[in-house]
Order: C-alpha cells, then structure tokens, then sequence
C-alpha cells in the first residue's frame, strides 16, 4: 500500500493541480516564518534558487516530523529579476512598483518542490521558467491592477497566467505547471517511479 500524501502547502492552486492529476492527499499548513526566513537567506548572500529550495525544504520537513511514514511535499516560488528576488506584494501600490519594475523586462520563476518521508528529504526538484514583460502603459497596468487585484494579491509577480496575466506577457520560456508553482510533471514522473502511483 503506497504512502499518505500530504500537501505541506495552503496554496489553493497546488492542491487543484494535484487533484485535476488525479492523486490522493492530505492538506497540513506548515507553521514556517517565512519571511524571517527569506531575509536570513538574503542576508547570507543565498541566490533566488536556493531560497525558493530551502523554503519548500523547510514546509516539509516541520509538517514530515508530526507524521511518520507518510510522503510529504513542500513547496514555494520566488521570482528572479536580474538577482532581485521579488516577493508576494504588501498592497496595490507595491503590486504596481513591481509591475513597472518587470515591464520590458525578462524575469524567471523558480518553483521549488521537496519530499520529506520519516524527516528525511528523499526528492527535491527547483523548475525554472523565463517570462518577457511588455512594455505596457500606466493605464493598462491601473486598469489590470483594478480589475484584477482580489485575485493577484497573493501571487508573486502580481500576475496570473492563467488569468488577465498573461496579457502581460511577450515571450515565456518553459514549464506551464512552473508558472503555477508546482514542478508537477517531475514530481509524477518520481511518484510513477516509486510505485506510488500506477504505471
């Protein structure tokens, strides 16, 4: 009989692509400081890529030790723009800083996702996506913010690809399921692998 699955994230977006896969899982928030830990990282000098690993590391491993034998994930996005890591927005004004700082620009996506099992990491993968920005206008960027701030308040980069987002975009290289946050064709290729999920 495979393991329990347990989703060690509250992202609504994660948990649909998992389900739409067709997998079985348990959903635990991990209680992890995140920002504390981001600004420890920062401080030491960490890159984009490894913070983004460190944080789904961390989510993992805190919810793995309340539940042995079971498969734990953790996950985490951070976005890379030319060695600035830039963050979920604080409120609309700071949502419209970031969007004038990435237009025109090309930036990456960094969608971390580590497996915990009896408090031991057994997989890790960090998927990378480049996106190019358009070069719009203060009143598209107004009207998109207006329009779509109740839904973006929580994504990194202040867009949605699957939504008004992808509006915003020129040119995007890579994984779809990595803009979404989850490198999800890896993690069911590895579940298939183990036997967790039928060949």
């Amino acid at each position: 009989m495979s393991p329990t699955f347990i989703l060690a994230s509250g992202s609504a977006i994660r948990a649909q692509l998992l389900r739409q896969a067709g997998m079985t899982f348990d959903t635990v928030k991990p209680r992890v400081d995140e920002q504390m830990i981001k600004d420890a990282l920062v401080a030491e000098g960490a890159t984009p890529r490894d913070i983004a690993d460190t944080l789904a590391e961390m989510k993992a491993r805190k919810v793995s030790e309340k539940h042995p034998g079971a498969l734990v994930m953790g996950a985490d996005q951070v976005l890379d723009l030319k060695g600035t890591m830039l963050s979920k927005p604080n409120d609309i004004d700071d949502a419209r800083a970031q969007l004038k700082m990435m237009r025109g620009q090309q930036h990456s996506l960094l969608s971390a996702a580590v497996i915990y099992e009896d408090g031991k990491p057994i997989w890790r993968h960090v998927g990378q996506v480049r996106l190019r920005m358009r070069d719009i206008s203060d009143a598209y960027l107004d009207d998109y913010l207006g329009r779509n701030w109740d839904s973006i308040r929580h994504a990194v980069g202040c867009y949605k690809l699957e939504e008004e987002g992808v509006r915003l975009f020129s040119n995007i290289q890579g994984d779809y399921f990595h803009v979404l946050g989850l490198p999800l064709l890896e993690l069911l290729n590895y579940l298939t692998l183990r036997g967790d999920l039928p060949a």
